[in-house]
């Protein structure tokens, strides 16, 4: 068990420190093309769609029941709902921005992007600890799927602070800030919950993991990958993540 901890905690920091690549994307490389941004989102979508109605919320269902399992998958949705209501990151619009804006307003939208990305962040990093917990395997593809949107989140934050202060150490240090509550939220999970997590307290915690992925998936995921305008590419792009992780689960029973 405690192996599997300490593996389940540095998966969760490299997925969550993927932010970090993003921005240097958004520093030092050339913007990735519209096509590849979408198709990618749209295949992270997928993998975390697949996962959670697949393979975590069956899992819960045989735990704690059919109707508790759906009570706690869609208490996981109302959660990440509010958090997404009350801190909304909508990052993806700020590419929009005119050349006559001011810096200041450039560097507050950067900021207060990372703020939201790293509250939305926290319950990911629940996932991936929790996942890891119930099969190494699983707890790898996870993490795989998060680090995939976790990179475009990345460039968001460090594209407007780098815009607004000139300084790539101000603009990587907030995007890495964004990706630590990743790891921050397995931490705590990993210390105020390790102790208590029984089965079925296993089974509701995968219920609301997967509720969390479905609507990170559905309402962040899928329709920032359709804002890049390659609507073909972004639904591709789901079916094959979903194809994939369809296919790497059949070969890992």
């Amino acid at each position: 068990m405690e192996k599997n901890i300490v593996f389940a905690l540095i998966l969760t920091t490299l997925a969550g420190l993927s932010t970090t690549l993003g921005s240097l994307l958004g520093l030092f490389v050339r913007k990735p093309g519209s096509r590849f941004m979408s198709a990618t989102l749209g295949f992270s979508a997928g993998v975390m769609v697949m996962i959670s109605f697949v393979e975590l919320l069956p899992r819960s269902i045989e735990s704690i029941g059919f109707a508790h399992a759906h009570f706690g998958f869609f208490f996981g949705i109302i959660i990440i709902f509010l958090i997404d209501f009350f801190l909304p990151h909508q990052w993806a619009g700020h590419h929009d921005l005119s050349d006559d804006q001011k810096e200041t307003k450039l560097l507050r939208m950067g900021l207060l992007v990372a703020l939201g990305i790293g509250i939305h962040n926290f319950p990911e990093g629940m996932a991936t600890f929790v996942g890891t917990l119930q099969d190494t395997k699983l707890g790898i593809a996870i993490a795989v799927a998060i680090a995939i949107h976790n990179i475009p989140e990345g460039l968001a934050v460090s594209a407007p602070v780098y815009v607004a202060t000139k300084s790539r150490g101000k603009a990587f240090l907030w995007s890495f800030l964004s990706g630590v509550a990743e790891p921050v939220g397995a931490g705590i999970t990993a210390v105020f919950l390790l102790s208590f997590l029984t089965p079925t307290l296993m089974g509701w915690l995968v219920t609301f993991v997967a509720g969390i992925m479905v609507f990170i998936a559905f309402d962040e995921l899928i329709p920032t990958s359709h804002s890049y305008g390659q609507e073909h590419s972004a639904i591709l792009g789901v079916i094959f993540g979903m194809a994939i992780m369809s296919l790497s689960l059949w070969m890992l029973r």
